[in-house]
């Protein structure tokens, strides 16, 4: 099995090698991230224990980043697997072969993040870094099972094309559930009436991880509708192909978008947190964390955009043979990202705050609204600013794809 891996890798293709590099980067940030997580958390120091929880979380964009790399060259790698298929390979053979590429990208990439881990605290707690190294190769494994499955099924590559199960309304009941029960943890303290002492701090936690998927959910009800209204209100013929386009698949934007929603919600949490106090290391850690989230999110969007040029460059090279010029296409790349990424970064931001907010109503006062707005606008800007930056640095991207399709 490793001579046929070594044999499929000798003929990458240059989309399976940035795929890879990808891969392996996203586990290494990963890695850090947890590690980090787990040396700041302090039962008897609040503060401190809430910190490591945001980076903790901030390695759930990274994973994200790590699924939307791995759908990037997944119709060469079928193409390859499904050889295999023909050639006698069972579907265990296909299966076994996907998790030891998957392990192997993301075992290399967690062990340069516990090295870094290790070089940046070699006086903190380093009992934590093989667990951590040892769980993110296991994910690696399983996504890469997983990477397969439709040769598993199908080695001729025989699909239909399903229905794009649209967004629904019950998908913000997660939302609103974990909002719920991380105030309800926050507001009685230790008072919580399951798990003792740590039944605050266990609810604040639960009520965090349903926000992060509630969030995704919901980005899709959200996106889809904010589409629908940019189509009704569009005054050229760019606006309403880029909301109609969104509109057609708004899951896949809300899987780019939901790593940006993610830091826009962080950073306007950690604005409104810092207002009443001084600005101290922790909170630069988490600033620092954020930009490589962000970082993170652009390169998740670079990913979706290529992966959404590929799905549409029939079309979009059928409109330029009808006389559309590439820079209008150009712009209904940028108006798409702004239809999609307006919405979602401002109700990100507003609910980062709200939740700090509300947790602290009892001592948060009215000045300190004024930093925790400002800093919510700019956590807002700075996501749709991003998308738009991505949109834009795409064009040489679309000019690829209309030269291919043009030759072909």
């Amino acid at each position: 099995m490793i001579a046929v891996l070594l044999m499929l890798n000798r003929g990458r293709s240059r989309a399976e090698r940035v795929r890879a590099w990808l891969v392996g980067t996203g586990a290494a940030v990963a890695t850090f991230l947890v590690c980090t997580a787990v040396s700041l958390a302090d039962f008897d120091d609040e503060g401190g224990s809430l910190t490591g929880l945001g980076l903790a979380l901030l390695a759930v964009p990274v994973a994200a980043l790590v699924h939307q790399a791995n759908r990037l060259a997944s119709a060469t790698r079928e193409r390859r697997l499904a050889a295999l298929r023909l050639a006698g390979a069972t579907p265990h053979d296909v299966r076994r072969l996907g998790a030891l590429e998957g392990g192997l990208l993301t075992s290399g990439g967690s062990l340069a993040g516990g090295v870094l881990y290790v070089l940046t605290h070699l006086s903190g707690p380093l009992p934590q870094v093989p667990v951590v190294v040892a769980l993110v190769t296991y994910g690696g494994v399983l996504s890469g099972a997983r990477a397969g499955r439709h040769v598993v099924v199908s080695p001729l590559g025989v699909t239909r094309r399903a229905r794009v199960r649209g967004p629904r309304v019950q998908d913000l009941l997660l939302l609103a559930a974990g909002v719920g029960l991380f105030v309800l943890g926050a507001s009685l303290k230790g008072g919580f009436p399951l798990l003792g002492p740590y039944g605050s701090v266990v609810a604040m936690t639960a009520g965090l991880v349903m926000m992060l998927f509630g969030l995704t959910l919901a980005t899709t009800w959200l996106i889809g509708a904010s589409a629908r209204r940019a189509g009704r209100r569009a005054r050229s013929a760019e606006s309403l192909l880029a909301a109609r386009l969104v509109e057609a698949d708004p899951r896949a934007w809300a899987r780019a978008l939901s790593v940006v929603s993610l830091t826009v919600f962080f950073g306007a949490g950690a604005g409104a947190q810092q207002a009443p106090v001084a600005y101290s290391h922790a909170h630069m850690l988490v600033d620092v964390a954020l930009l490589v989230a962000l970082v993170t999110s652009m390169v998740a969007l670079v990913v979706h955009q290529a992966e959404e040029l590929i799905d549409l460059r029939r079309s979009f090279a059928a409109l330029a043979a009808a006389g559309v010029p590439e820079r209008s296409l150009g712009r209904v790349l940028v108006r798409q990202a702004v239809i999609a990424a307006l919405p979602v970064c401002v109700v990100a931001a507003v609910s980062g705050v709200a939740v700090v907010v509300l947790t602290l109503l009892d001592i948060y006062q009215v000045q300190w609204l004024g930093w925790a707005g400002a800093r919510a606008v700019v956590m807002a800007g700075v996501g749709v600013l991003a998308a738009v930056l991505v949109a834009l640095a795409a064009r040489p991207l679309l000019r690829g794809a209309l030269r291919l399709r043009a030759r072909a």
